[in-house]
Formats: structure tokens, C-alpha cells, sequence
């Protein structure tokens, strides 16, 4: 499994995470992506209106994508901070260390991801 992460260009404050299955077998993705960003105890809530209607599976060479709001756009978060780290644990007790966008990314009490998607469109509605 490969993840990578890129400044999504809508809405503001957005990150599209994509899963690329580098295996030779079918996996599924776990629910959603309980990221950390920095040294951050907890992981951010997950936005419950993304939940899909079954698990995300990924044939060989297929991608899902969660949309990870960073940031308020108007400013209401608490406790902001950049960082420059991400990991991603996984059910088998791996974990991704995932390259952020030059520069890192800002974060605040607003944090929230979305649940694995089959599409970008899905992963960045919420």
C-alpha cells in the first residue's frame, strides 16, 4: 500500500488522501484513516456523513481517497500548529509515514477526515 497526500484546490484547507494497492492481491481499506499529524495524542474525528455503504476494497493498481479538512476557513479553530509529519496506522500494526506538501500544513481543533472513498469527487463533498 502506497499513500500519498496533496493540497486539495477545493474547498480551502483540504487534503486529499489516495491509497494505491502496490500488492498482487485484493485489500480493503480499513474504515477511515486514523491519521496523526505531528505529535498529536488522538486522531481527528471522522465526518460520519462520508460513511459509504461497504468497506473500500482495492483491486491491484486501484486507489481510494479520503479528504482530510485541515483547517476552519474562517478562522473559528482553536490551537492551531504546522507540521510537517503524518503517519497512518494500519490494522497489521504497520505504519505509513506519509510525505506532506512543501512547506507542511496547518492544523487546527477543526480537524476531520472522511471515511475511504472510491472517487475524489466523494472524498472531498463533505
Amino acid at each position: 500500500m502506497r499513500i500519498t497526500a496533496a493540497n486539495a484546490p477545493r474547498p480551502i484547507n483540504h487534503l486529499l488522501l489516495t491509497a494505491t494497492n502496490t500488492g498482487s492481491k485484493t485489500c480493503a481499506l480499513p474504515t477511515y484513516p486514523a491519521a496523526r499529524f505531528g505529535e498529536a495524542q488522538s486522531v481527528p474525528p471522522v465526518a460520519e456523513s462520508s460513511k459509504p455503504q461497504a468497506l473500500t476494497t482495492l483491486a491491484p493498481g486501484e486507489s481510494g481517497y479520503a479528504g482530510v479538512r485541515l483547517s476552519s476557513g474562517d478562522g473559528s479553530g482553536e490551537g492551531g500548529y504546522d507540521t510537517s509529519t503524518l503517519t497512518i496506522p494500519f490494522e497489521d500494526g504497520s505504519i505509513a509515514t506519509v510525505k506532506l506538501p512543501s512547506g507542511g500544513v496547518y492544523v487546527d481543533s477543526t480537524l476531520t477526515v472522511t471515511y475511504w472513498q472510491t472517487s475524489v469527487s466523494n472524498a472531498l463533498e463533505y
